[in-house]
């Protein structure tokens, strides 16, 4: 039997649903998974690999496999002490996420694992690079946005050394054969990710026009400084200086939550601008049905599955330019696209998809032309082909699972 070990840097995460779709998929065909984490989380799952928190017995047998075995690493530890422009604390984090990797591969050691993949190419990739020389299965990744180009530390490292790379948007595929010239293109293969496009198209048959006169804006996204948050607010005060009605809907939690708290009162948007914290996916449909506008205003991304869940569900779009996003969201016809970083621009954007909305009352059409009516419908249609055809979630996750199922097909050198 294959058997695959799945890395993450934490798993289960509830922003990371992919992962678990994934592991499923690879045990419906009848793959053994061994999934791991290297953070251990609030509430971890009774069948996963924990690297961390690491006990003082495999601690020190992990030490020792490093000394011992330094010859089958020599290549990694030559590339993080002396190779490349990394500040001496990425090269120190480095050594420890190395020794990490030995006690992944001492956890590893009894389940015959012919193969790891792992998700995002952050410090778990490096853990999963070391396993694999120490266990002598193949490695794989899966490349997301930020982790390739924004912190893509050690990326040449990793890239060289695995079987597979997989980024989700052929915008990361051209960044990694342009910027890592070195590798092949024919490891580097584009795997999307997707959302049940089918379902997503029964729920947007109510899709149909706002009945209410405030715009309803929703963005869906952990609050992290890369999502762009206080852009976000920036753009919503500006929208109303400009007699916008308006209400917009931040759900995620994180780190920023107190810095957008202050800043919206500081702007007194407190009636229009409410963070609701983390909201379970599936609670997520309600708020899509709420919205008539789903934004997001990100500086760094992959695809985000946001936006395919927002087409599929007929909701208009508004998106930063960036990286793989015009992939999915193709300006004026799936969506809107606006420039990044660019506050005019995305406001500019936000009262041309306000224009094509159209005001219902219990007698019908009041206020804009038949003419926006129906570009409005048609960019609803187009949205929801696109994501159809293309960003289908079991299509693509058959797809993915067999290329990971061939790259894991060789007889293990499972080492002692």
């Amino acid at each position: 039997m294959t058997t695959i070990a799945y890395l993450a840097n934490q798993y289960p995460n509830p922003m990371e649903p992919y992962v678990g779709d994934e592991i499923q998929e690879l045990r419906q065909r009848g793959i053994q998974v061994i999934p791991g984490s290297v953070w251990r989380p609030r509430n971890p799952a009774r069948d996963t690999l924990y690297v961390m928190p690491v006990g003082l017995r495999i601690g020190l047998w992990a030490a020792w496999t490093c000394l011992w075995r330094c010859d089958e690493l020599k290549d990694l530890l030559w590339r993080v002490l002396l190779e490349g422009h990394e500040t001496a604390v990425q090269r120190a984090k480095a050594l420890v996420h190395t020794w990490l990797g030995a006690c992944y591969a001492l956890r590893l050691r009894k389940h015959g694992v012919q193969h790891i993949h792992v998700h995002h190419g952050y410090f778990a990739a490096w853990v999963a690079t070391v396993a694999s020389r120490l266990t002598g299965a193949s490695v794989s990744m899966t490349l997301h946005g930020s982790d390739l180009l924004r912190h893509a530390t050690f990326m040449d490292a990793k890239l060289a050394n695995c079987k597979r790379c997989f980024p989700i948007s052929e915008f990361n595929r051209q960044h990694i054969l342009a910027r890592y010239s070195e590798i092949p293109a024919s490891k580097v293969v584009v795997t999307r990710l997707g959302v049940p496009a089918s379902r997503g198209a029964a729920r947007a048959r109510g899709a149909m026009q706002p009945r209410h006169k405030a715009l309803r804006m929703l963005c869906v996204g952990r609050l992290h400084p890369v999502k762009g948050h206080q852009f976000l607010v920036s753009a919503c005060a500006e929208l109303r200086r400009r007699g916008v009605a308006l209400e917009c809907r931040l759900a995620g939690g994180g780190p920023e939550r107190r810095k957008l708290q202050r800043r919206i009162q500081r702007e007194g948007l407190e009636d229009s601008v409410k963070l609701l914290g983390h909201v379970a996916r599936e609670k997520l449909g309600l708020l899509y049905d709420w919205a008539d506008v789903v934004v997001l205003t990100s500086e760094s991304e992959g695809i985000p599955v946001v936006l395919m869940e927002a087409m599929a569900r007929g909701k208009i779009v508004i998106a930063p330019a960036i990286t793989g996003i015009p992939e999915l969201v193709r300006n004026g016809e799936t969506g809107f696209l606006y420039t990044p970083g660019s506050l005019s621009s995305f406001v500019e954007r936000t009262m041309l998809a306000r224009a094509c909305l159209v005001e219902m009352d219990g007698d019908g059409r009041r206020g804009v032309d038949d003419e926006r009516s129906v570009r409005l419908e048609w960019m609803r249609h187009a949205a929801r082909v696109h994501v159809r055809l293309n960003f289908d979630q079991q299509t693509n996750l058959k797809y993915f699972a067999g290329l990971l199922e061939s790259a894991a097909r060789r007889p293990a050198r499972i080492r002692a």
